[in-house]
């Protein structure tokens, strides 16, 4: 089997677990309810802890950075000679599983865990800028949204520069990092309506959704 068609099914790999939706069923152990039907219905850390609480989300957000990350490490350990095609394709693919579940009706999150998670065991000095931009964004102007899309963005820049101008990473990183910023653009929608009309909700670990 050819390089090509290994990266492909990586990438299908990568969909696969990517697809398990934690937020889903931490939700459902914690209070019986379906996540899909509350909030925003997304699976992500932000609308567990709306729903169920801090420690509800912040393990959810956890188990969405590991599961991306674990993804890449192990293709990495299995399949290190694919020029960087195989991890950048399973982490678009975790990503894409993340915001569109097979198990879940093609439905999930957003994909901001995911994306840094897997950005992270990438390249950690790449996906460093985007969990500071995401934390920051997120923890003090307030806007899960943001933080999910500037966080994108950051891989996808850093990535971009550092394949162009040297040898510390693979350029085929560049097209995990602009693959993300589309999937999470795509998923994020309607926040990116709100945000540009001013209705967006911001997020304070002081206050959430009973």
């Amino acid at each position: 089997m050819n390089t090509v068609l290994i990266s492909l099914a990586c990438g299908v790999a990568g969909y696969i677990i990517g697809s398990i939706p934690f937020g889903y069923v931490i939700v459902y152990l914690v209070k019986g309810i379906d996540i899909r039907k509350q909030g925003s219905g997304r699976t992500g850390g932000t609308n567990v802890f709306r729903i169920a609480g801090f420690p509800a989300g912040l393990l959810t957000a956890l188990l969405d950075v590991g599961k991306g990350a674990v993804t890449v490490l192990l293709i990495r350990q299995f399949l290190p000679a694919s020029q960087g095609w195989a991890e950048s394709l399973a982490g678009i693919g975790v990503v894409l599983g993340h915001n569109a579940s097979i198990f879940l009706g093609f439905r999930g999150g957003a994909g901001g865990a995911t994306s840094v998670g897997t950005a992270l065991a990438l390249w950690p000095l790449g996906g460093l800028p985007s969990l500071v931009i995401g934390l920051f964004t997120l923890f003090v102007i307030g806007y899960a949204s943001l933080a999910t899309i500037l966080s994108a963005l950051a891989v996808a820049i850093v990535f971009t520069y550092f394949g162009l101008t040297s040898h510390a990473v693979p350029l085929t990183y560049a097209t995990f990092g602009w693959g993300i910023v589309v999937l999470v653009t795509i998923a994020l929608r309607p926040n990116i309506v709100r945000l540009v009309t001013g209705t967006e909700k911001r997020v304070s670990v002081f206050k959430r959704e009973g």
